[in-house]
Order: structure tokens, then C-alpha cells, then sequence
């Protein structure tokens, strides 16, 4: 038998092959999927978010831990071990015991290929999480079970929800005391907006935690505390009768059994379509710092997640499956090794195939080069990247030539949109210590402000550089960040200016004419864009009535996408 594969021609679709199988005289066609395709369905992108304490960086700590990418696992609050989170890298993350900055890793589980980005908590660092949701394609929200549903919780299903982003629902901490799973239950739909669907349901909490029942598999997973290595065995009963269990577990038994028929009465059936929807969320129990109910998370996210979706240009919509390389910048980092003092560039990969050493447009600047130094990541770490597909997340250090927003092709013309930035609401000038570092000062906020850590804003008619940020901790950050890393220090006041708007307008005559009126107001940010500063929101109600042509935005996108929100 001989075997021959043609490849057509035309790319101007998806390509399939078209292998022909001679067998004798006769000619068999056979239509085999390209390996972008296989690829393609192989991919996972997800977020880890929730509120500050939840557990989130503990989870992912522990799904690196039973894919194999880890074989010990760090601790968020681990100083005295000196054993710390993958993701938690930054030296003021180890100080603080907090995430500040997104974490991207990448590991194969199964047959997939996980790409999984893990979020700062702290609301004063939402921004950045903003950002992420917009690169990703499913998302695991922790709740805390004595907690339950949170102030940033309910901000970040806000975002989850307008974008239509799967989400599957893990309930922490069930070693510990917390509240009744049906209270919590009924938390998540009232104040989610989600049809809640259990998948598991545990047996007792707290010293009683005996584990949790799956409802899909009818089986029950036995708890026992776990440790921090690969391949912990679970002690797993399949069809446990009443009374083994009642006889095993004693009265926490009989109340979960009771609390199942109770809600699989009460909830509606599982439907994926309506899951990939964002209008129902899988609802598991567990405990990450005990590694149970981990391997479940990552089994219903290979089953259940979609692989890469549809992302939307100004231009037109962009599918994942055409041959054609597209990505777009969705975080910037700097000095994450101050050895080179590099800049990388995180970008997801939304259509086609990436292969290193390929020319790519970055058509804000229209200016082209090739990617011959691109990496994938393990949190901090990383490995040279030959070639990636559609979800997968690759970081392209550069100096400067890639910011966040930025669309690169393999030469069309276009934009991706959705990157938010968001009006601050606190306001700080810095001034340097030495004046003989004002200098790298200077270049340490570029960085910093192109990076989106936080958004500093130069006034037109001089004067100290003013930072902006949603929460105090941000200024914090930043500061440490350019003593240590930067090796600046500086001082920072409170500002006189309480809000900020960028302002925009068609008629470019009439922009440059309330900018001169305002010039001691206006100050431009890192991507110089002009800003209305002001003290009080009277002040920008007066600006806009004698200016209606001016539009004022508190949320703006990137890299000349359109404007949002004008308030």
C-alpha cells in the first residue's frame, strides 16, 4: 500500500489534508484534520480568580502539583521554609505573602495543554486581573466556605458575565469550619446570576470532613489530609450503599445524602451549551492545601472548557482555526530577571500557528520583525518556544517595541479590542530622592506605566510626575519596586487631583482648542493619550457643558481601539 499526502495550494481557508491511500488499482480519498486543528482542540486558557484569601494561588500551587509541572508545592505565606508559590515570584510577593502580578504557566495534562494564568486577589490590583479575563477563554472561581461570595468576587463574575466566560465554581476549605453547602449554593445564584450546578457535595466539614460525593460518577472520594507531592493515592468507594455509608461516616453521611436528593430535585440538569454560555457553573467541593478536589477542577476543565474561541477586531472577527498568525498584548512585565533587565511582552496567541523566527506586524507602529527569541512559561521560568497555537500565551521580550493592547499579524491590518483601562481614583505625585537619579526615575515609570503596574500621567506645563491607581497598596508596589529593582528612591504625596478623564473628540480643531483653555489640567499618559484632571466631579460637569463636543472617558481601550464609556 503507498500513501501519499497532498497539501493544496490555496491557505486562503483552514487547510485540511488530502491523503490519498493506493491500494492496488484502487485510489481511497481520506480527509485528515491538519495538525493546527488537533492542536487547537488540545488547548485549555483559563484564569484562577477570587477574592483576597480565598485560596486561589494554594489552587494553582496545587493543579502545577498534580500535572506533573511541579513535584513539591510552595505556599503563599511560606517565608520560614523558604518555600513560596510558583507564581508568586516578585521579591515584595514573598514579602507580603500576596499576589500582585498575574502568573502565566503552561503544562500538559492528559492530552491537553494547559494554559493557566493566576491573578492577584487584592481588589487594588484588579485592573490587572481585568486584563487577563480578556485573554483567556474559561475561569475557576474560588470562594472561601466560611466566607462565601465576596465583595471582589461579585466584581470579577461582573466581568466573567458581560464577556460570556465559562465559569466553573470550586468551594475551598472544607478541612475547616465553614457554612452549609445549600446556604452557599444559593449565595452563588443570587448574587452570581448563575444557575449553580453541583458536581460534588461533601460529607461533613471541618474535623468531620470525611470528602465529597460525586453526583456525576456516584461515587464518593474519601478525605484524608494531604501531601505535598505527586500521586497521592484517593481512596475512592464506587455505589456506596446507605447503610455503608451511614456505618463508614455516621451522621455526616446520612446529611449529605439528604441534602443530594434535596437539591438534584431543586437544580437543573448540567447542559454544557448553557455552561459555555456563562449561564451555568459546575460546582465542586474540596480542599486545596490538602490537594483534594484539585485533580477534579482540572478533569472538568479538559472535559468541559471550550478550547479557543472567536476574539473580535475593529476590523472584523478573527477565528482561531484560520492559518494566519494573530495575537495580541494583553500584560506587560518588566524586569522579571534583573540579571537582563528585560521587558517581555505577554501575548495569547488568537489564530493560526506561531513559529519562531516568523515576521510579524505590530500594526499600531506598522513597523515589522522577526520572533526569534520567544518563550513559554512556568511562572518566572522559561523555555525557548519553537512554536504555538491558538490559546496558548508566548512572551516576546523586547525594549520597548511592544505595549499592551498591541495586535500582531502576519501583515493584516487589524485591532483587537476589549484590553480595559480604567479611570484611577487615587492620586500621588513622586518625586526622586537624589536628584542625580531623576534620570532613571524617568525611565523606571515609562516602564512601569507601559507595563500597567500603575498609570502615570506627565502635565503638559510641568511639574512632578503624578501616578494614578485604583487602591493605595499600588503606590506601595511601586514603590518598592523602584528602590529595589530600580535601585531609585523616591517620595510620594497625596496629589490634588481626586479623579481623571481621557478626553477625546471628532472634530480635531475643537480637541486642540480645550486643551490649550485647560493646558494646567492636562496631563499625558504612558501612551500619550491627553487627560482632564480634576478635584471634584463638578469640575468635569462644568468642562463638558461648556464643551459638548469633548467627550470625557473613564474606561479606555488600547492602541487606538474605540472608547467605551464617556462619563
Amino acid at each position: 500500500m503507498i500513501r501519499v499526502c497532498v497539501f493544496p495550494e490555496s491557505t486562503s481557508a483552514p487547510s485540511r489534508r488530502r491523503c490519498y491511500r493506493v491500494v492496488g488499482a484502487q485510489i481511497v480519498f481520506v480527509t485528515i484534520a491538519p495538525m493546527s486543528i488537533s492542536e487547537l482542540r488540545r488547548r485549555r486558557t483559563f484564569a484562577v480568580i477570587s477574592h483576597p484569601d480565598a485560596g486561589k494561588t494554594t489552587l494553582t500551587e496545587k493543579l502545577l502539583l498534580f500535572s506533573g509541572a511541579i513535584q513539591i508545592a510552595g505556599t503563599v505565606k511560606g517565608r520560614k521554609s523558604n518555600r513560596y508559590a510558583t507564581s508568586d515570584w516578585m521579591e515584595i510577593e514573598k514579602q507580603r505573602g500576596i499576589s500582585v502580578a498575574s502568573s502565566v504557566m503552561q503544562f500538559e495534562y492528559g492530552d491537553a495543554v494547559i494554559n493557566l494564568l493566576d491573578t492577584p486577589g487584592h481588589e487594588d490590583f484588579s485592573e490587572d486581573t481585568y486584563r487577563v479575563l480578556t485573554a483567556v477563554d474559561a475561569a475557576v472561581m474560588v470562594i472561601d466556605g466560611a466566607n462565601g461570595v465576596e465583595a471582589q468576587t461579585l466584581k470579577l463574575l461582573e466581568v466573567c458575565r458581560s464577556r460570556k466566560t465559562p465559569i466553573v465554581t470550586f468551594i475551598n476549605k472544607l478541612d475547616r469550619e465553614v457554612r452549609e453547602p445549600l446556604d452557599l449554593l444559593d449565595e452563588i445564584e443570587r448574587h452570581l446570576g448563575v444557575a449553580a450546578v453541583p458536581f460534588t457535595w461533601p460529607i461533613g466539614m471541618g474535623k468531620d470532613f470525611q470528602g465529597v460525593y460525586d453526583i456525576q460518577r456516584d461515587q464518593v472520594r474519601v478525605f484524608r489530609a494531604g501531601q505535598d507531592t505527586l500521586g497521592g493515592a484517593v481512596e475512592t468507594l464506587q455505589a456506596i450503599g446507605h447503610d455503608d455509608g451511614e456505618r463508614r461516616f455516621g451522621y455526616a453521611w446520612t446529611k449529605a445524602k439528604d441534602e443530594v436528593e434535596l437539591i438534584t430535585g431543586a437544580t437543573p440538569t448540567f447542559d454544557r451549551d448553557e455552561f459555555l454560555a456563562g449561564q451555568q457553573s459546575p460546582v465542586l467541593f474540596g480542599s486545596a492545601i490538602n490537594n483534594f478536589g484539585v485533580k477534579e477542577i482540572l478533569d472538568a476543565l479538559v472535559d468541559l472548557a471550550p478550547p479557543p474561541s472567536m476574539r473580535m477586531t475593529v476590523q472584523r472577527p478573527v477565528q482561531p482555526d484560520e492559518p494566519k498568525f494573530t495575537g495580541v498584548v494583553f500584560k506587560v512585565q518588566a524586569n522579571m530577571d534583573l540579571a537582563h533587565r528585560d521587558r517581555v511582552a505577554f501575548i495569547r496567541v488568537c489564530s493560526g500557528r506561531f513559529e519562531r523566527g516568523m515576521a510579524l506586524k505590530v500594526t499600531r507602529s506598522n513597523k515589522t520583525f522577526r520572533a526569534n527569541n520567544v518563550v513559554t512559561f512556568l511562572s518566572q521560568r522559561r523555555e525557548t518556544v519553537s512554536e504555538a497555537y491558538a490559546g496558548d500565551i508566548i512572551g516576546i521580550p523586547n525594549h520597548g517595541t511592544l505595549s499592551l493592547g498591541d495586535t500582531l499579524t502576519e501583515g493584516e491590518d487589524l485591532q483587537f479590542v476589549g484590553l480595559p483601562f480604567f479611570a484611577p481614583e487615587i492620586f500621588q505625585t513622586v518625586e526622586v530622592v537624589d536628584p542625580m537619579r531623576a534620570k532613571q526615575l524617568g525611565e523606571a515609570l515609562k516602564q512601569l506605566g507601559e507595563e500597567g503596574a500603575i498609570q502615570v500621567f506627565k502635565p503638559v506645563v510641568g511639574g512632578l510626575m503624578i501616578l494614578g491607581a485604583v487602591g493605595q497598596l499600588q503606590f506601595e508596589v511601586v514603590a518598592h519596586r523602584l528602590s529595589t529593582e530600580y535601585k531609585v528612591d523616591v517620595r510620594m504625596m497625596s496629589a490634588r487631583y481626586k479623579m481623571s478623564r481621557w478626553i477625546t473628540c471628532d472634530d480635531a480643531g475643537e480637541l486642540r482648542r480645550f486643551l490649550d483653555a485647560y493646558s494646567a489640567r492636562i496631563a499625558m499618559d504612558a501612551s500619550n493619550a491627553p487627560t482632564y484632571l480634576a478635584s471634584h466631579i463638578s469640575e468635569i460637569e462644568v468642562a463638558q457643558k461648556a464643551w459638548p463636543k469633548i467627550v470625557f472617558n473613564e474606561l479606555r481601550e488600547r492602541s487606538g481601539a474605540p472608547f467605551t464609556k464617556a462619563i
